[in-house]
């Protein structure tokens, strides 16, 4: 007979049913309408600060591209020019969709990963035609100019944000964690995986968390986890928005709210 420990879908049985979303608080609110859908209430606690830089404005003269690994990414860049016609490659559909959001018309969405972004920049660019320009935060995951680079592409770098991360769990999660009200935990990046271990650890909950199915967007992410005390763990199938989402549907279908 399968056990708690070996059968994430055994936990999701007591409604309703709460999700903590540890995303940076705009992507966290409409993820929170995605959950909300599925009869699951976010419990939204950003590990993740966004703080955006007003200056450098880019120069995007000359550039044939903008790259953007984050929704965030495009946020910033509409927050400070007003050019909309460059062609721009969003890592994925939900950063494609900020940039349709925010008035970009030439669109192209990888669908995955920074590896994935780096395939289709090369695929559809010339290394000649023009510098790509990466609009980033201070701390970037994997190595696209490196990948880019590597086929001859310039890329220059625009650090339009800070992510910064939280110190504490506020108090009303770390009372929900204690008191068994949370299902689901979502976890985003390693990054934000790791905050949490660490704020988890400094409030005493780490092993408070055996009601709770922890859910990453990647294998990466979810490895962070490992020493933590969550009744189970489960990995998007792909690292996007819309695969962690399948992915709690699967758990659902398993065991069906009422």
């Amino acid at each position: 007979m399968k056990t708690r420990d070996d059968d994430p879908a055994t936990i999701l049985d007591a409604p309703p049913m709460r999700a903590l979303v540890t995303r940076p608080r705009a992507e966290a609110v409409e993820l929170a309408a995605a959950l909300a859908a599925r009869r699951i209430e976010a419990v939204i606690e950003p590990l993740i600060e966004i703080r955006y830089r007003d200056a450098p404005v880019p120069d995007l003269a000359g550039a044939q591209a903008v790259l953007c690994t984050s929704a965030n990414g495009v946020r910033a860049l509409a927050r400070v020019s007003a050019e909309r016609g460059v062609p721009l490659f969003a890592v994925g559909e939900a950063t494609a969709a900020r940039a349709r959001a925010e008035g970009f018309v030439a669109i192209a969405s990888a669908g995955g990963n920074v590896g994935d972004l780096a395939r289709l920049v090369q695929r559809r660019m010339q290394p000649g035609a023009g510098h790509l320009l990466h609009v980033a935060g201070s701390a970037v995951a994997g190595d696209l100019a490196g990948e880019l680079a590597a086929s001859g592409f310039a890329v220059e770098r625009a650090v339009l944000y800070e992510a910064v991360a939280a110190e504490a769990l506020s108090q009303a999660t770390i009372a929900r964690l204690i008191s068994g009200a949370v299902d689901l935990a979502l976890f985003f990046s390693p990054r934000t995986a790791a905050i949490f271990a660490r704020l988890a650890i400094e409030a005493g909950v780490a092993d408070a968390l055996g009601r709770v199915i922890a859910i990453s967007i990647s294998a990466a992410a979810d490895a962070v986890l490992s020493g933590l005390g969550f009744g189970a763990r489960a990995i998007a199938a792909a690292p996007t928005q819309a695969a962690l989402l399948d992915r709690i549907d699967s758990l659902l279908v398993a065991s069906p709210l009422p």
